[in-house]
């Protein structure tokens, strides 16, 4: 497994991780709980070092799974979780709360839950305009300093809330969506990212699945799946958005690779510093993901795939309305 560092955070992960949330939460039905050990276990022993979870998947319940899996472990693989959501006993979110005193009760209950005495990478989940971003960081250079915490990051930030935020205490890295069909960092995001030394953490790195091909208009999802509230994913939208996975296809066809091979492959050359988080529940797409380091891509092959994608103009928003006005910021 080749191997990448954060940015200058000298936090070195595999050049693929997993992202943990859809075991738990997110994308029903959800597998056996042993059966997801057993995968997170299989990911290790195919050189996976970097695992994904967050308090609020479940919540509470993805991060005790992912504790539980990777304590035997826990010295060899990099362990990133988040705060910021105040999530109730129900599984309901009740807003977000990054205020200094919640942080401090929310790394407690992460420690504990995933077995060990100090958090890799601790993310704030989404930008509290209610707790000044310097307010944050000030807690997270404590938390470091106290050595329950290794690096931290942020998740969906904008550009100004990263600079704010990496002058107080360094930002190893940030996780956002980015994919082929979801390019937007691109215009602020990453050269931000670049000019500070931050690493890149893309989730949704398929578009929730989109992107391996095996979703169309006519899928059929579980009533609370959570891609039901997404208008991207519109039997009317999916239908229109089916041409960029057209397009990964007749990449793939001539690479002798899959779609999902060929979305992460485009991901991994677009800088050394970006460590992508396909999440999954089944083996063979695991051993499938982690096959796009194989999958090399060409300057005309990028070339070829950024012409093609710039008249594919996807259709529908990537969350609801509310899901929104949470990003960016």
């Amino acid at each position: 497994m080749q191997k990448r560092i954060l940015g200058k955070s000298g936090l070195e992960v595999s050049a693929i991780g997993l992202g943990c949330m859809g075991m738990t939460f997110g994308f029903p039905p959800f597998p056996n709980r042993n059966e997801m050990i057993a995968l997170i276990h299989k990911a290790v022993e195919m050189g996976v070092t970097f695992f994904d979870t967050a308090e609020v998947y479940g919540p509470f319940t993805n991060e005790e799974l992912v504790g539980e899996a990777l304590a035997p472990f826990r010295n060899e693989v990099v362990i990133a979780t988040k705060f910021g959501f105040a999530p109730a006993e129900d599984g309901k979110w009740t807003g977000l709360n990054s205020r200094p005193e919640h942080i401090r009760q929310s790394i407690e209950g992460s420690l504990k839950r995933l077995k060990t005495d100090v958090i890799d990478l601790y993310y704030q989940h989404r930008v509290d305009l209610n707790v000044p971003i310097e307010e944050v960081a000030g807690v997270l250079k404590d938390l470091i300093q106290e050595g329950k915490v290794k690096h931290w990051g942020l998740s969906e930030a904008g550009a100004q809330t990263i600079r704010r935020a990496h002058a107080v205490q360094p930002v190893a890295a940030l996780q956002s969506e980015y994919s082929l069909w979801h390019r937007k960092p691109e215009e602020e995001i990453i050269p931000t990212l670049e000019e500070l030394g931050i690493g890149f953490v893309p989730f949704s790195p398929l578009g929730k699945g989109f992107l391996t091909g095996k979703i169309d208009e006519n899928t059929q999802f579980d009533k609370n799946d959570f891609r039901n509230t997404v208008p991207r994913f519109t039997e009317e939208n999916r239908k229109a958005n089916q041409a960029m996975v057209d397009l990964l296809n007749t990449i793939a066809t001539q690479k002798n690779a899959t779609p999902a091979q060929i979305a992460l492959a485009w991901l991994l050359v677009q800088k050394p510093w970006i460590v992508p988080i396909p999440g999954t529940t089944k083996l063979h797409r695991l051993e499938e993901n982690l096959g796009a380091m194989n999958a090399e891509l060409t300057a005309d092959d990028l070339q070829q795939i950024n012409e093609a994608a710039s008249h594919i103009k996807v259709q529908g928003a990537r969350y609801s309305e509310a899901g929104e006005k949470m990003t960016g910021r």
